[in-house]
């Protein structure tokens, strides 16, 4: 079965070839490592990267990214970001409604041009797309990561949001119906090219808990979602729900309705809660460590790490992806060592 299939039948529980497998190289990791090991790298595992080509390879970073250092960027919403690192995402610094006194005159970027985050071109979009499926590749459109909570968090601030939602500033629904019909036109664009899967990027998670208590969630985010996703259940589309951060008090409101798969880190909220609370009931989507094991752990531990989510997650039915963002810092040696565990386990139910 071709990569498309294989993906569908873990999404569907429907005894998928192998676990799907993402290894994603932040940008930032141009300027860290040395190319050639990169290089190497990803030359040397097929199955985390299929499309690689033979020969020199990517180089150095791709300077006409926003996210530079002394460069502050400033996106269509009026949100000012500032980066400490070539490459990563930064923070807002300057919130366009810091104080409500300019919302009368606010707007929205137009969704024809602007992704809420820098251009985009739909015509391109469309191309890629199309090119993909031809291909039998499985194809993704979304929305652009903090679509929502952390928008709403970006042109108000944290504190001066929460205020908001405690307070029910009428002002803050017609924020929210804002920032809701730039994202319905995005889902439309995407619906249009008709992607396979449409992904709900939102991180709500502190280290110890949400960002957002469950009653706040419920009453001012979640009907959003629902909202933002009909259209593309009406499609026939997947829905992919993310966040980072331990988000265990929101998972029920996630997971309910139309998400088939859920984006979650697995030490943050716990294997064994995991397993306990959403095997089966959702593909499992698994966001491995970028905080402890993969950066400061063995090359051994890396490997059983792998091994115990595989075990206890997985299943020949299906129902478990997952996925690592490579930041620097973490050794090559352990890097190796993870690619070659993903390569590895992802077999594991296959026999």
């Amino acid at each position: 079965m071709n990569a498309r299939e294989n993906i569908l039948r873990a999404v569907y529980f429907d005894r998928p070839d192998h676990i799907p497998m993402v290894f994603h190289i932040n940008e930032a990791c141009w300027n860290h490592y040395p190319s050639d090991a990169l290089n190497g790298l990803m030359a040397d595992h097929k199955l985390l990267f299929p499309d690689f080509q033979a020969g020199p390879g990517r180089a150095e970073l791709d300077y006409t990214i926003p996210e530079r250092i002394g460069k502050p960027f400033l996106d269509g919403w009026g949100c000012l970001w500032e980066t400490a690192m070539d490459g990563i995402v930064g923070a807002v610094t300057r919130h366009p409604l810091a104080s409500w006194d300019g919302f009368d005159d606010y707007t929205s970027p137009d969704p024809q041009f602007d992704s809420g985050k820098g251009a985009v071109d739909w015509e391109k979009e469309g191309r890629v797309v199309h090119a993909a499926k031809a291909n039998g590749a499985f194809t993704v459109g979304g929305l652009r990561h903090g679509h929502t909570f952390l928008q709403l968090m970006d042109i108000r601030g944290y504190e001066n949001l929460l205020f908001d939602m405690f307070d029910n500033d009428p002002r803050l629904w017609k924020l929210i119906e804002m920032v809701e019909q730039f994202n319905a036109a995005i889902i439309k664009n995407y619906l249009e090219i008709g992607v396979d899967m449409m992904t709900y990027a939102e991180d709500l998670g502190m280290q110890n808990g949400p960002m957002i208590s469950p009653e706040m969630f419920y009453t001012y985010i979640k009907p959003s979602y629902e909202r933002l996703m009909q259209p593309a259940i009406d499609a026939g589309c997947i829905i992919h729900m993310h966040s980072d951060g331990q988000i265990r008090e929101l998972a029920e409101g996630l997971i309910d309705g139309p998400v088939a798969v859920l984006n979650l880190q697995d030490l943050v909220n716990g294997i064994d809660w995991i397993k306990a609370n959403l095997k089966g009931r959702v593909c499992i989507d698994l966001d491995i460590d970028r905080q402890k094991i993969t950066p400061k752990g063995t090359s051994e531990q890396v490997d059983a790490l792998i091994r115990q989510e595989v075990e206890k997650l997985g299943s020949k039915e299906g129902g478990l992806m997952m996925i690592y963002g490579l930041y620097p810092g973490v050794p090559l040696e352990n890097v190796k060592a993870l690619m070659d565990a993903m390569e590895r386990y992802a077999f594991y139910y296959s026999n």
